[in-house]
């Protein structure tokens, strides 16, 4: 499911632009040869960073308020979150496939959606 459909899920009738956060990993802490990574070939950070560049602009296009919030594998990513999430109110938040998709992680995405996101009152959809 595409970035641009999920959020319009997100949206209500009102004429204020939405604020959308898509949280993903980091691609430069990325190492794409891994075997965790090595599902989704071809995969570089220049092209997931142009995919994050792709959606962002896709969202804006369609009246979003739309930005993205990297996150490392877990060191930090908590707190990266909780200070983003703490600045401004989101009306969605779109959670990249790195985080929710990829086994490993799996760890760090049952603590942002159990530590943080579950407590607000926005709608969780998976990118």
């Amino acid at each position: 499911m595409n970035p641009e459909y999920q959020a319009a899920q997100c949206a209500s009738k009102s004429t204020e632009r939405k604020r959308v956060v898509i949280i993903g990993l980091d691609p430069s802490l990325i190492d794409f040869s891994s075997p965790d990574f090595a599902a989704f070939p071809g995969l570089t950070t220049e092209k997931v960073l142009s995919g994050i560049t792709a959606a962002e602009d896709g969202l804006k296009a369609l009246g979003y308020d739309a930005q993205h919030c990297l996150i490392d594998f877990g060191q930090t990513a908590e707190t990266v979150v909780t200070a983003e999430l703490q600045k401004q109110r989101f009306d969605c938040i779109l959670i990249g496939a790195g985080v929710r998709a990829v086994p490993s992680n799996f760890i760090l995405f049952e603590k942002l959606i159990n530590g943080h996101l579950e407590k607000s009152t926005i709608h969780l959809i998976p990118a």
